[in-house]
């Protein structure tokens, strides 16, 4: 999406129940044989607050690796005393259902729970336009920090919340960073709010799919208007400004439109 369409949904989404949640797992793979071993989920707008939260330990009849347990706190004794699965999706299926889908890396957890339906002949599905990541919106919004993990974030914000890496405590993190973001969406003017969305970096995926082409078209495209990345991280991944990928997006379809003009 170009910023003005990207600004427009964020300011629809500001408007409405957002539903969000967080899952602490087994391992990195839904449907590699990992679990979910505790969900939590908070319902909240942003004229009203936090209006409903609850969060339950899940027993996934799978080992938790010690590693988990280092990472979460959670421990195998804890979980085997946990309801199953079965008990615990069937009443959150309603609340997952409700307002926008919120969670920070949405991906991880939107796989997740979609993997934990299914093992249940459930279906489980919510629209793009239904969804709120807000790793994404972190990145449009905060472009100049160096990291946007959770953790980073409630450092950065400074707010008060428990231990990381527990879905209650993830939960109302991801909570607080939407309503911060999102209220500056509602209350900041587009001349102050595009300008920032350009400081945005993205890589060249998310770079080819603005421009509608493959990724060697998109990094020729941009080098003929005049756009370089920079390389980062180990692997030096190109990544590119938005600013500069909306305007070679722009000028490609001025020169179009000009050219059919002349037809």
């Amino acid at each position: 999406m170009l910023s003005t369409d990207l600004l427009a949904f964020y300011r629809r989404v500001s408007q409405q129940p957002l539903t969000v949640v967080d899952v602490e797992t087994t391992g990195h793979r839904a449907n590699g044989g990992c679990r979910v071993i505790e969900v939590s989920v908070l319902q909240a707008t942003l004229a009203d607050g936090i209006q409903h939260q609850q969060t339950h330990l899940v027993n996934p009849e799978v080992p938790v690796p010690a590693m988990i347990t280092r990472f979460t706190g959670i421990d195998q004794a804890m979980v085997d005393q946990a309801p199953f699965a079965e008990a615990v999706w069937h009443q959150y299926l309603p609340l997952l259902n409700a307002g926008v889908l919120t969670a920070h890396n949405l991906a991880f957890d939107y796989a997740f729970l979609c993997a934990e339906f299914d093992q249940l002949g459930i279906v489980f599905s919510r629209s793009p336009t239904e969804q709120l990541c807000t790793v994404i919106l972190a990145r449009l919004m905060l472009p100049d920090l160096p990291s946007r993990s959770l953790p980073d974030l409630v450092k950065h914000f400074q707010f008060p919340v428990g231990h990381s890496h527990r879905a209650e405590a993830d939960t109302i993190a991801c909570w607080l960073l939407a309503k911060r973001l999102l209220t500056e969406v509602q209350n900041e003017p587009d001349e102050v709010l595009l300008p920032r969305f350009a400081q945005q970096w993205l890589p060249l995926g998310d770079t080819a799919a603005l421009l509608g082409c493959s990724g060697k078209q998109a990094r020729s495209r941009l080098e003929k208007a005049g756009v370089f990345p920079k390389f980062v991280g180990r692997h030096k991944t190109p990544m590119y400004q938005r600013g500069g990928v909306e305007r070679a997006f722009l000028e490609q379809e001025q020169a179009e439109s000009t050219q059919l003009s002349w037809l």
